[in-house]
């Protein structure tokens, strides 16, 4: 956690990773600054249940983004946090999964260091970890991922945004957020760099959620059965690991739905 001022304070703003959707696999401290909250500023795609953990009285203020429908520019959710804060209110800016991790927590702590605003940031499981928790999909496994790789995949369609040969090397699992709209692009780039086409591969929507539905199969076949994109967003996984999931199935690729009830 990087902070600066009193946790939970007031006039301050708290960047809290909010987790993968499920409210019980938030951190302990997320839930105490949400209990707290008196401003809450929340993105797209935070469960209702974890919303609801908030005081009933607290302001919540949506500022979610979806590809092409922003409901606030970037520069004005910076300017919403310096202002309550600034007005003396325990501010909590909400984000799935981690807020360092594709969540812009970089930008704000550097609007809100300028501000001279009092901020802390609240680590949450990432959307990576709760793909690998929910399908058993390793991230790293000896002797066959040495070495993970969370990759931007809204940038696949430019070829020189991404170093596509080191990606293509094997020894690793890649994870791409925002990247199943573009799967054709992604599997394109590394396969042409390397890549064996039948490199097991998988794509989780709604991961830890009841709904939870995987796709996995070797990376070619997967665009095949991929081809129409689901509305809810995903998680593509590649590498050997994909194939020690009870998800995968050679050389054939079957959807399964997999519910993810506390045990």
């Amino acid at each position: 956690m990087l902070a600066e001022g009193a946790p939970g304070a007031r006039g301050m703003v708290s960047l809290v990773g909010a987790g993968p959707g499920p409210a019980d696999l938030l951190a302990l401290r997320a839930l105490q600054r949400l209990q707290r909250a008196e401003v809450l500023v929340y993105d797209r795609l935070i469960e209702p249940e974890v919303l609801a953990l908030a005081p009933a009285q607290a302001q919540r203020i949506y500022v979610g983004k979806a590809a092409g429908n922003h409901a606030m520019a970037q520069e004005q959710i910076h300017a919403v946090l310096v202002e309550h804060a600034r007005a003396g209110r325990r501010v909590v800016r909400l984000k799935g999964g981690d807020p360092s991790l594709f969540g812009r927590a970089g930008e704000e702590v550097q609007a809100l260091r300028q501000a001279g605003v009092a901020f802390e940031i609240v680590p949450g499981i990432s959307a990576a970890n709760g793909c690998a928790a929910s399908t058993g999909i390793p991230l790293t496994h000896r002797g066959l991922a040495h070495s993970c790789s969370f990759v931007a995949g809204h940038l696949a369609d430019e070829r020189q945004s991404l170093d596509w040969a080191a990606l293509a090397r094997p020894g690793q699992t890649r994870v791409f957020y925002m990247g199943v709209a573009r799967l054709g692009s992604i599997a394109q780039r590394l396969i042409e760099h390397g890549l064996p086409p039948a490199t097991p591969a998988a794509i989780v929507y709604d991961a830890t959620r009841s709904g939870q539905r995987v796709l996995a199969c070797g990376l070619e076949r997967l665009v095949q059965r991929a081809a129409t994109p689901a509305a809810r967003p995903g998680l593509l996984i590649v590498g050997e690991t994909v194939a020690l999931s009870d998800h995968f199935e050679a050389p054939a690729c079957v959807a399964v739905a997999s519910g993810c009830a506390a045990t």
